[in-house]
């Protein structure tokens, strides 16, 4: 059984071990693979792990062995899920492995915005602090997050572990979901409509997928709607937010500041307008990124693989 890796580097860059897929076969691991070298390194494997290099219809045309494509993320829109269906291919991805670390990465972008502290900690060692005149400073409005509203929109998993931590800090929570789960609700977090969520909420979190009806959700008519200077954290998808129209709206200060750890097109552009606006914090898609969520993920995609060797697939996308 011939198993490949097509780019394992962000996923492994040295911290972890394969040995979990080389338990299960013959395992050739990529760190990257450019597009014209996709079909030559899968080649005769019946075994593909990627996790952003895609395979088309055209590669399992050309990699006829392939039986098996396992994803190494929960986002699976590398696939042609359809062809592999077709092809009896099945498609494995990672749903669940990231949550804390998620929820905790967004918070982390809020309090980075409230207090400014890279930046206040930069200036003690330029010796600011050591030359001021008075016996503490500060750059920017420092922001208390107690007794704030932070609206929610997706409040699955991740979103419920963002909710739990702005709670703890006096926060009330209005979430927004298709699904509603009425045990969660409290005296400090409760279910709201998008309307009520743009209108009331000083800081709206982003923590919902990447469809059809939830792509631009955030834009020029929706920050309309919401309170002047509020505060909009995405680390979920960066198509979910029209980019122009939040640069605009940091720009005019309707919007305070934005926290985002996704963009629309990654690695991010030279020409994206957020670069240039002002107060918006962009880190390079990191919040799935700690060891221990990285671990939780490559045990999880060896007990993929290893239920389908053993005939009781699990976390199959395209069934």
């Amino acid at each position: 059984m011939k198993i490949v890796v097509l780019d394992g580097y962000t996923e492994n860059p040295g911290d972890l071990s394969w040995e979990g897929f080389e338990a299960l076969g013959e395992l050739k691991v990529y760190d990257r693979t450019p597009a014209e070298e996709i079909v030559n390194r899968i080649g005769s494997a019946q075994i593909v792990i990627t996790n952003k290099t895609p395979v088309s219809r055209e590669t399992m045309e050309a990699c006829p062995g392939i039986r098996y494509i396992g994803v190494l993320a929960t986002g699976y829109n590398v696939i042609d899920t359809e062809a592999a269906k077709e092809k009896g291919i099945a498609v494995t991805n990672i749903p669940t492995y990231g949550t804390a670390a998620v929820g905790q990465f967004a918070i982390a972008l809020l309090l980075e915005i409230c207090h400014h502290i890279g930046h206040h900690n930069e200036a003690v060692h330029e010796g600011r602090w050591e030359s001021n005149k008075d016996w503490c400073f500060w750059d920017y409005p420092l922001i208390e997050l107690a007794g704030k509203t932070m609206g929610i929109i997706g409040f699955g998993r991740i979103g419920q572990a963002t909710g739990r931590i702005a709670q703890a800090m006096g926060m009330k929570v209005l979430a927004h979901d298709t699904y509603k789960n009425p045990e969660l609700e409290s005296d400090t977090c409760r279910y709201a409509e998008l309307d009520e969520i743009l209108a009331q909420s000083d800081v709206i979190a982003l923590h919902c997928p990447l469809f059809p009806s939830t792509e631009g959700i955030i834009n020029k008519d929706t920050i309309a709607r919401m309170k002047d200077g509020v505060i909009i954290i995405n680390n979920s998808r960066g198509p979910l937010i029209v980019e122009e129209d939040l640069a605009d709206a940091l720009r005019s200060r309707k919007v305070y500041a934005a926290g985002l750890d996704v963009v629309s097109t990654e690695p991010i552009r030279g020409d994206n307008p957020l670069l240039s606006a002002p107060n918006c914090l962009i880190t390079p898609h990191i919040s799935w990124a700690p060891r221990e969520s990285r671990q939780r993920l490559m045990d999880i995609a060896v007990n993929n693989l290893k239920s389908f060797l053993e005939g009781s697939p699990v976390n199959v996308v395209n069934k």
